[in-house]
């Protein structure tokens, strides 16, 4: 999914995405996970045979198909209870799931953009939290699918025009509903002010050639330096958002974003999808990795970590109804 970074920082965003990749370590051949009685009794009530659910249970919802990941999706309602937990829980099934850089468009309801509207093979850093967010929030998958276009675009239109394109911008306000921006709350005068001029005209007509008149927006936010988030972390809860903020030439914005999850030793850690797979590692193990990564870079004008962003997960969130999707205009030389 194409989230933008202002047009002049475009180049400079992917290049960090790609550039902040470690190499995988040798894969380890996971013990297979039975079911417990507890497990087996909720299978039972959402009518999902003990064979298929010990098969779901040691598959990765990106190896399943899409009648399978609903009926697993309704059976993790019952077993995890509560969202931040299952929100977790999903997130970790899904690790190793093979990353690929603006995976999604509107395809087919529009041609502007030629990808999917969903992929579960694969994805990228916002298509994994938007996936794992809404499935969290679902139990099959045709409501998956209607919170995963709710998630995805401002009032639920589908449309090339109406995509949550800049995090911070667009994302993290529309999704108000689910998320709660707090990085003032924990950080207070810590914080860094920074703004950013969005110029969606722009964008869309250089992007997918699309004519719409939308005044530029000067948008002012904060972030927590990434020195000072030590000094924070402890207030992260599971299931929060992360935006990772990178800076070049003065300029600061969202490169990439994530989900907290807490490790058995009770340290933060992020959850999120870059080159090459889903992975999972602490919140300081990123820091010290990409400061090993700028260190490197050091002299050669690329853009560096500068610090995050965080949005707590609401407490029982309720998605707002969808806009009505308008019919599409008729070309304008046939009246």
């Amino acid at each position: 999914m194409k989230i933008a970074a202002p047009p002049t920082l475009v180049t400079a965003a992917i290049a960090l995405l790609l550039a902040g990749c470690a190499t995988s370590p040798a894969p380890v051949i996971a013990p297979r996970i039975e079911a417990t009685a507890v497990q087996l009794e909720a299978a039972r009530r959402v009518a999902l045979p003990p064979e298929q659910l010990s098969e779901m249970l040691n598959k990765p919802w990106h190896k399943m198909q899409p009648a399978e990941l609903g009926r697993f999706l309704g059976w993790q309602q019952l077993d995890q209870p509560l969202l931040r937990q299952r929100v977790a829980a999903l997130a970790r099934k899904n690790i190793g799931q093979p990353y690929e850089l603006y995976l999604l468009g509107e395809f087919p309801y529009e041609t502007y953009d030629s990808q999917p509207l969903f992929s579960l093979a694969k994805s990228d850093c916002v298509v994994f939290v938007e996936h794992v967010y809404a499935m969290a929030l679902s139990a099959s998958w045709e409501e998956f699918f209607w919170m995963l276009q709710r998630i995805r675009y401002r009032d639920g239109v589908i449309g090339a025009a109406t995509r949550n394109h800049y995090t911070e911008a667009d994302w993290n306000p529309a999704n108000s509903w689910l998320v709660t921006d707090i990085t003032k709350e924990l950080a207070g005068d810590k914080v860094t002010p920074y703004r950013q001029r969005i110029d969606r005209k722009a964008f869309l007509k250089k992007q997918f050639k699309i004519e719409r008149d939308i005044p530029v927006q000067q948008f002012d936010d904060v972030f927590v330096p990434k020195e000072a988030v030590a000094q924070i972390e402890a207030g992260l809860q599971e299931g929060d958002f992360v935006n990772v903020i990178s800076g070049k030439d003065g300029g600061y914005w969202a490169s990439h974003v994530g989900l907290i999850v807490l490790g058995k030793d009770g340290n933060r850690h992020i959850l999120h999808s870059a080159e090459p797979e889903v992975r999972e590692e602490t919140l300081q193990g990123f820091i010290a990795r990409l400061a090993e990564r700028d260190a490197r870079n050091a002299g050669q004008n690329k853009a560096s970590l500068a610090g995050f962003k965080f949005l707590r997960l609401n407490e029982a969130p309720q998605a707002p109804p969808m806009a009505p999707q308008p019919r599409p205009a008729r070309p304008a030389l046939l009246g």
